[in-house]
């Protein structure tokens, strides 16, 4: 079948955003789908497409997947006004290739929510086939973490997502709470299915050149957070962390923030103020080059501000890249993710707020380096067993494939 797929933050692996969507495309066209994928222009991001932009857009092959670009820039330093126009551009345009690209069947990601706007045209005003993929619960997410307190916006937001998820034939949550979320809404439960971000073993299991940033010894032990450097992440809670390790002399453990956003200049500034020189921060890399900063990483950090709606309701690539590449997990919040660490013995889990107890866990993980390789190996064999990337998409696929045979 012809699909159209909209995702407006679309990267291939050269960049170093999340493939989630790169991967599952390429399967969907390995199993004989024509797939369009639809995307705009995303910092960090890299869509595999090189020719300059005519009218707006640029279009290519990108390894059996055709891409359709708009010169829409997206950067998540932005303002909260300037991303809204940005965002509603995308939704506009994506509605124009409903109406005029052949499509048996689309599918919406989020973020951002407005990516259910073509959907929602697709399937009232073509009839097609519409599936919905939920990445975050909006706008239970931005007002719980107070980003957005204008109750008519909150209001609009909630009524966008009521109509995507009505609209949609069926959906996909990529974590317990998503499902439940979209449930909550009155969806019934064989129209959901639960699909978290994968392992990409392939990248992250081969051979690549180990390498750490300047600062970090031989010996030191690295823990290393890949990721945004935003609201959501709380990193404040490394740099918390990284004080108290600097009051008991710990300049043997070294952390890394790697990674880009709206927060990082103050992140750096408070570093420097605090002379916090334990702490290293890094440009974004590509996912392979990712791949040789973790062959020579101890521990992984998964950081997330301390929002209950985080606890069951996130669906990190960062916590998967760590256990595709071996390495065991140090998390500090409640929920889904510290629950798969606690029953795999796969990483240390350490309550939000509590830098004492943050920085405890690393100096353990530092004692004991011989317990820290068993974790990450726990941590592989899970990636193979339950999230391998291969096994996800077969999921992915074959409930695209059902959603367009039911219409049928």
């Amino acid at each position: 079948m012809k699909i159209l797929y909209f995702h407006q933050h679309f990267s291939t692996p050269k960049g170093s955003a999340g493939t989630r969507s790169y991967e599952m495309a390429r399967r969907l066209v390995k199993r004989g789908h024509h797939v369009t994928m639809v995307c705009g222009s995303y910092g960090g991001g890299h869509t595999g497409l090189e020719q300059p932009f005519e009218k707006g857009r640029r279009r290519g092959d990108v390894d059996g997947i055709d891409v359709i670009e708009f010169d829409l820039a997206y950067s998540n330093a932005a303002g909260f006004a300037s991303r809204t126009m940005t965002f509603m551009r995308y939704a506009l345009r994506c509605i124009g290739l409903v109406l005029s690209e052949p499509a048996d069947l689309v599918f919406a990601t989020t973020t951002p929510l407005t990516a259910g706007i073509p959907g929602i045209a697709a399937r009232w005003l073509t009839r097609k086939t519409f599936v919905f993929e939920v990445r975050d619960l909006w706008p239970e997410l931005p007002k719980a973490m107070g980003v957005i307190r204008n109750p008519l916006i909150l209001w609009a937001m909630g009524a966008l997502e009521w109509m995507s998820y009505r609209s949609a034939h069926r959906l996909i949550g990529l974590a317990p709470g998503m499902v439940e979320g979209i449930a909550r809404r009155g969806i019934p439960e064989p129209r959901i299915a639960m699909i978290p971000n994968g392992c990409d073993l392939d990248i992250f299991g081969t051979a690549s050149e180990p390498w750490r940033p300047q600062g970090a010894e031989k010996g030191d032990l690295l823990a290393v957070f890949a990721g945004t450097h935003g609201m959501a992440n709380g990193l404040d809670a490394v740099l918390d962390a990284a004080a108290e390790l600097r009051k008991r002399g710990r300049d043997d453990i070294k952390i890394l923030l790697i990674g880009q956003g709206k927060l990082k200049p103050s992140l750096q500034e408070r570093a420097a103020r605090e002379g916090l020189n334990n702490v290293v921060f890094g440009d974004p890399v590509s996912k392979t080059r990712l791949s040789g900063l973790m062959a020579a990483t101890d521990i992984g950090l998964q950081i997330l501000a301390d929002v209950p709606a985080f606890y069951y309701g996130t669906s990190p690539n960062k916590f998967f890249d760590y256990i595709a590449a071996g390495l065991p997990v140090l998390n500090n919040y409640p929920g889904w993710v510290a629950g798969l660490i606690e029953e795999n013995g796969c990483g240390l889990a350490v309550p939000p707020r509590d830098p004492m107890a943050f920085a405890d866990a690393l100096e353990k993980a530092a004692a004991d380096r011989a317990a820290l390789k068993e974790m990450g190996k726990r941590g592989r064999r899970l990636a193979e067993t339950t999230f391998a990337r291969d096994r996800l998409a077969d999921q992915f696929v074959d409930w695209l494939e059902k959603a367009q045979a039911d219409r049928r």
